[in-house]
């Protein structure tokens, strides 16, 4: 590759906190990309947990083969949401405005928990944001709160479990998993966090009020300030995080304006180990 062609293909990657996140520029998701650049896409996903793109008028297509570069496109095992497909299968309509009466994800979680395999990532795409501001998504790294805990507390934590009851949210016939309270992400090695306020109905292997005061307080601990990172949206932006190592939330902070994208998710590979 010659100078000219290895410059064109060079990422961008400015980190927007010191825990989690970085935004990608020099990159156009409408096209294909070269072996150069989804490398650098690659590492650039395994160092931050989530990425962000700008002016990214993305077509169903785009979004797509954006997502299957890191995986097999899956589908939500929820039986009742909020979100609506489209007439691609694995594209599901993101749209909220002065008819909406509740929103997608208000509470701090990791996408669909309570699936025996649960996805690898998801990538949302916003082509409509509120004219004033708002609908922001906040981001937490788990590798920052499981590295902020005691030596104590996490050779309390090894070997615990956790169910993951897809039923709170979503209704009856919804998955409900048993994973580890903390996991080894299956790329980088790293330690993680892996309670949630949505899925995680319950500690297992302790006492009920042992177990309830535990994940009251981990809960509590991985979703702080200080390894979390606020996103604004503008048209066109993407957001593609690691379901594996974060958690999100989204603001419902705009009522009655309107917030409208699209959302893929990235199949996870294998249940989460310790």
């Amino acid at each position: 590759m010659d100078g000219t062609r290895a410059e064109a293909d060079s990422l961008v990657v400015t980190k927007v906190s010191p825990h989690i996140g970085a935004e990608i520029s020099n990159i156009d998701l409408t096209k294909p990309l070269s072996d150069s650049q989804l490398a650098q896409l690659k590492a650039a996903f395994a160092e931050h947990q989530v990425l962000f793109f700008r002016d990214q008028k993305l077509s169903f297509d785009d979004h797509v083969r954006l997502g299957e570069y890191f995986g097999p496109l899956g589908r939500h095992v929820g039986k009742q949401t909020i979100s609506k497909t489209t007439e691609n299968p694995y594209v599901r309509k993101f749209h909220y405005d002065e008819t909406s009466t509740r929103i997608s994800g208000e509470n701090f979680h990791s996408d669909q928990s309570c699936a025996e395999i649960p996805p690898l990532g998801s990538i949302l795409y916003n082509h409509t944001i509120p004219p004033n501001g708002g609908g922001d998504t906040m981001f937490a790294s788990m590798y920052a709160a499981y590295d902020a805990l005691s030596d104590r507390m996490k050779a309390y934590l090894d070997g615990l479990t956790a169910t993951h009851d897809g039923t709170r949210v979503f209704g009856p016939g919804t998955p409900v998993s048993v994973h580890p309270v903390v996991i080894t992400h299956p790329e980088s090695g790293r330690k993680a966090l892996y309670v949630n306020t949505d899925f995680t109905s319950h500690i297992n292997d302790l006492p009920p009020l042992e177990a309830r005061h535990l994940l009251d307080f981990l809960i509590e601990h991985s979703i702080k300030p200080e390894w979390s990172y606020r996103f604004r949206w503008e048209p066109h932006s993407v957001a593609f995080w690691d379901n594996r190592c974060t958690q999100h939330k989204a603001i419902w902070d705009y009522w009655p304006a309107t917030r409208s994208g699209y959302r893929i998710q990235v199949e996870g590979t294998a249940k989460p180990v310790p």
